[in-house]
């Protein structure tokens, strides 16, 4: 029945159907196996029970304040302290890239946007500085694999959800490894540099510069410890913390005088869209994640594994293993929702912490975003780059082995994710 029900999603996906109808499609096929008069009384249910949880509010929310940030003009703030505080090293147009990522992602929380933010701004400016445009369009697209990583995520909000995992805690162990993720990435673009002999741009910037900088990006760097501190601390949940960062963000814009009526209606827009595309891919993926439940797929996964139950290095890196493999042919949402629910109890049956498990997950599926033939990121980044996306998918490889990399540094050294939400605890 599984095998029949992935020949049928890859079919239909290969045809060019919605995701969501994709899968919704795969969910009957599955029925029709299993009983088909559930497929009346059962599939409704669990459609529209898959999105009726309350922590699931907070991702509009995100959405909404990285949209409200872009059209407040904070973006181009963030960049601007980003190019005070790196862009007179070598290469340091790469480097503001990177960190401008960093600043990025502690506001929305997107990859596919910060793809987009960033990339029609910074590589044109790379491309005048000598790089090529592969490397700069790739080097967008792998540094927004920050997004996810550092808080607010997604992805993290959406695995809590599954597994009933403290949204505070993930997002306090996201924060390490976004770090060496930006490290890790500004390490590649300084070999770049190196080897093509690129020429610093300017000198050192005045102390009177970078504080302007610093006070002009303030409103956009205070956000991110709204996000955290608020969950941490315990004075709001995530859903409320959603509401607040944005209420934030649209009332720093208005006293800045550059969020204007139209801008607020684009946002709400945007935000609406992309929302609903979400929401009624993970009412379909909860359809089938109820389907394979029921048909004792996960049991089978766990029999699987079952002889690796005392070595979790080894279990995370079969997860990690399958996670990637179908994240590179799945949808992201998709293939969290799907996945978690089989691998989550053998993860836990190994003794994995599930705060560790989830960001090895989020940062598989990330990874994926950068992945050939389905990564998101890609083709967002050769759209902004006007690059043939095959070009870029040739040339892409380097930024997915240095995210591959750091995934298996967090893989054997589980403290570099759980120090802070231990410290905190």
């Amino acid at each position: 029945m599984t095998l029949i029900m992935l020949l049928v999603f890859l079919i239909h996906v290969l045809l060019g159907l919605p995701l969501f109808l994709a899968l919704l499609t795969t969910a009957v096929v599955g029925f029709m196996f299993v009983d088909p008069s559930m497929i009346g009384r059962i599939m409704p249910q669990q459609f529209f029970g898959g999105i009726n949880v309350f922590s699931l509010m907070a991702i509009p929310l995100f959405i909404l304040a990285g949209n409200l940030m872009n059209a407040s003009g904070m973006t181009e703030r963030l960049m601007h302290l980003a190019k005070m505080l790196v862009g007179h090293l070598r290469g340091g147009i790469g480097h503001v890239n990177v960190v401008s990522s960093v600043f990025f992602a502690g506001v929305n929380g997107s990859a596919v946007a910060d793809t987009s933010a960033l990339g029609s701004l910074l590589v044109p400016a790379m491309k005048k500085e000598g790089y090529s445009t592969a490397f700069a369009a790739g080097l967008t697209a792998g540094s927004s694999l920050i997004g996810p990583i550092i808080p607010p995520s997604i992805f993290m909000i959406l695995y809590a959800s599954l597994t009933n995992t403290s949204v505070g805690s993930l997002f306090l162990a996201g924060v390490i490894p976004g770090m060496i993720m930006g490290i890790a990435f500004m390490g590649l673009n300084a070999w770049y540099a190196w080897k093509h002999q690129l020429q610093k741009q300017g000198g050192l910037p005045s102390m009177k510069m970078l504080a302007m900088a610093i006070l002009g990006a303030m409103p956009a760097l205070v956000a991110p410890f709204i996000i955290v501190a608020s969950i941490v601390l315990g004075f709001v949940t995530p859903t409320e913390s959603g509401a607040l960062i944005t209420a934030y963000v649209a009332l720093c814009g208005m006293l800045l005088g550059q969020l204007k009526l139209l801008n607020l209606w684009k946002a709400i827009i945007d935000t609406a869209r992309l929302t609903s595309a979400i929401f009624l891919i993970m009412a379909a993926s909860a359809t089938i994640s109820w389907l394979l439940s029921y048909a004792q797929v996960p049991a089978q996964f766990v029999e699987l594994l079952a002889p690796f139950v005392d070595k979790p290095v080894m279990i995370l890196l079969i997860i990690s293993l399958i996670t990637f493999i179908t994240g590179m042919f799945m949808e992201e949402v998709s293939t969290l929702m799907l996945l978690t629910p089989i691998i989550a109890p053998i993860a836990m049956m190994a003794g994995i912490d599930p705060v560790h498990l989830g960001i090895i997950i989020t940062l598989n599926i990330t990874i994926a975003l950068i992945t050939p033939p389905m990564g998101a990121c890609v083709f967002v980044a050769a759209a902004v780059s006007q690059i043939e996306i095959i070009e870029l998918f040739k040339s892409i490889w380097p930024f997915v082995l240095t995210a591959v990399l750091v995934l298996i540094l967090l893989i054997f050294f589980p403290a570099l994710t759980l120090w802070l939400p231990t410290t905190f605890g």
